[in-house]
């Protein structure tokens, strides 16, 4: 059984929020949302898992270092620094790092806003 047919669960994967905007206020009917970059470091042998889509949270990524290996559709595809790829509604995947090298990535979606707490 090969890596596409059962992704992993996430394991060496350290997240890093960077910065973020309350939406509402800029774009009327924005309201509950939020922009938020991200750098997300894969370890060697790192996985971002299992399996999720994008639908309702649209982002894009780009590649800062190392090679972060894309699995959907059945298809694994390599990207490696100065590269990045779009995730919108029709994005199902799972990310993992195959490289000797930590693989670091900045990623940047819109997602609900999470409730503040008391």
């Amino acid at each position: 059984m090969n890596h596409d047919q059962v992704p992993p669960e996430t394991r060496g994967v350290t997240v890093e929020r960077l910065a973020t905007v309350d939406l509402g206020p800029e774009i009327e009917g924005m309201a509950g949302l939020q922009l938020r970059m991200r750098k997300v470091t894969l370890a060697p042998g790192g996985v971002f898992g299992p399996i999720h889509d994008h639908k309702g949270r649209p982002g894009t990524v780009y590649i800062l270092q190392g090679t972060i290996t894309d699995h959907r559709d059945g298809v694994a595809t390599d990207y490696g620094p100065g590269v990045g790829w779009p995730e919108d509604r029709n994005t199902t995947h799972w990310l993992e790092n195959r490289g000797t090298i930590p693989a670091v990535e900045i990623s940047v979606d819109i997602v609900r806003q999470e409730p503040a707490q008391a």
